[in-house]
């Protein structure tokens, strides 16, 4: 088995730094469009349900189509470096218009709001199918792949906080600048800032990875024989690869933690001194700042939890078989759930909940790498059994699992306004800004259970698959040898 070193370390960290970038666009999507197209631009629920679940459904099936584009041809400059450039500009122009907050009637700022959401998940597939299947072909290194997953996936992680930054600090200090007595038009204000800096940032570390990096197995390009099997058919065939899709699909409610993390700011928690008496710019700026301390709550545990796995991940991927990372690390964060519960049932106290949740968050960390390199594996044995090697269409499973998981996420999110009967309007408008303690005790509770109950349960069910699971050990280690046997036989080309 080939264990060369191919990645220097300043290649290595343009493609980490590439990743950072992106980190902070997605971030900036899906951690907050949802509280502002519900709580800022107040469109109705029901509009929105149908927006961000059909949208994303819609993003994920584009994720295999763009697999399949990528693989079926190889430029002069590569087969996924040349997207990171073509993406780059409309991605940054789609982000900034999504936060542009257009003066127009509801029906015109839904059709707006509508349009702008699903080109910017189309264009962002564009870039984030093939950026993702470049360490596929930047080295044929398994450890060394899975080692530059590991270091990719954390800076990535890093760049999705820095928006949760934006939104602490513009949350204490903005209401003091403006002399914001309208809390909607101080919301519009915030999100229009965080959306500018993080597109100015994000894409010019994006950008900047298709200089420093290199394609090296470069896979022939193979025009299809009438009677073999498809790409598609190739990858439903792959048990393995189908086992670490559905344990994706099953773990979509891990997403809950950061993206429900600002509804749960707004609806179930208040800190801040009494608003009994207070004036309208002192209760509007108490509240935001509530709102933007809750919220880094729960991003310091999400950091700390997930971070902090995925810090020890290269390590630990070493010493053990992915399979028992996944299932020790998720039982382990469905435990914290029932405790982060029932604290919540019975106190509604955050502070003593935070040691759970961030223990919760441990399993956030271990998945976002651990599924990446389980792909990347899963590929190895269907080049092994078929003898080809869709790495961008594999890849791009990955994007599926992720983007049908935001949406599955998202939707529960509206689902849950919609259930316990909040009406934005009635908590933020022009007139009066409302906050957590002004809500039912009941309701305060359901809206908590969004980052405690749910990713419990999701976590516990996508365990189940990795029972079935046997790229592990003894077999892996077999798989590979012979994977390098055969592709020396093929004279697969690796670059230096």
């Amino acid at each position: 088995m080939q264990q060369n070193s191919y990645i220097s370390k300043k290649e290595r960290f343009a493609f980490g730094i590439g990743a950072l970038g992106q980190g902070m666009i997605y971030a900036m999507m899906s951690s907050y469009i949802s509280d502002y197209y519900l709580n800022v631009l107040q469109l109705a629920p029901m509009f929105v349900l149908l927006l961000m679940f059909l949208a994303r459904i819609w993003d994920a099936i584009n994720d295999p189509l763009m697999g399949m584009l990528i693989d079926r041809r190889t430029t002069k400059r590569g087969k996924m470096k040349p997207y990171i450039i073509y993406a780059s500009i409309p991605i940054g122009v789609f982000t900034v218009l999504m936060y542009l907050s257009p003066n127009l009637s509801k029906t015109s700022l839904m059709i707006y709001s509508a349009a702008v959401y699903v080109i910017w998940g189309m264009i962002y597939t564009m870039a984030d199918v093939p950026f993702w299947s470049l360490p596929n072909v930047m080295t044929p290194n398994p450890e060394e792949r899975s080692s530059l997953i590991s270091f990719t996936r954390i800076l990535n992680g890093i760049g999705s906080a820095v928006p949760e930054v934006l939104f602490l600090v513009i949350g204490l200090v903005l209401p003091s600048i403006l002399g914001a007595s309208d809390g909607l038009e101080y919301n519009k204000t915030k999100y229009l800032i965080m959306a500018i800096f993080t597109v100015v940032i994000g894409l010019a570390l994006y950008a900047r990875s298709y200089f420093h990096v290199k394609e090296r197995v470069v896979i022939p390009d193979v025009k299809p024989v009438k009677g073999e099997p498809s790409r598609l058919s190739r990858i439903f065939k792959c048990k393995p690869l189908m086992l670490v899709i559905l344990m994706g699909v099953l773990s979509s409610g891990r997403y809950m933690v950061q993206a429900a993390a600002v509804h749960v700011a707004r609806y179930a928690f208040y800190i801040g001194k009494p608003l009994e008496g207070m004036s309208d710019e002192a209760r509007v700026a108490a509240i935001e700042a509530s709102v933007s301390t809750v919220k880094t709550i729960f991003q310091v545990c999400a950091i700390v939890g997930m971070f902090g796995a995925m810090l020890f991940m290269p390590l630990l991927m070493k010493k053990f078989d992915y399979k028992k990372i996944v299932i020790v690390t998720c039982l382990a964060g469905f435990v914290a759930s029932i405790f982060t519960t029932l604290i919540g049932w019975f106190t509604m106290n955050l502070y003593i909940c935070i040691p759970f949740i961030l223990v919760s968050c441990i399993p956030l960390g271990v998945l976002n790498v651990v599924t990446y390199a389980m792909i990347c594996d899963c590929l190895d044995y269907m080049e092994l059994k078929t003898g080809f090697r869709d790495n961008a269409l594999g890849s791009a499973c990955q994007g599926f699992v992720n983007k049908l998981g935001n949406a599955l996420a998202t939707s529960g999110i509206v689902i849950m306004y919609m259930f316990i009967g909040i009406a934005p309007e009635k908590m933020l408008s022009s007139d009066v800004i409302m906050a957590a303690t002004d809500l039912a005790m009941n309701q305060r509770f359901a809206m908590f259970s969004l980052v405690s109950v749910v990713p419990g349960v999701s976590l516990l069910l996508c365990a189940v698959p990795m029972f079935f699971y046997k790229i592990s050990g003894d077999n892996k280690k077999r798989m590979q040898e012979q994977l390098a046997v055969q592709r020396k036989t093929r004279g697969i080309e690796i670059n230096e």
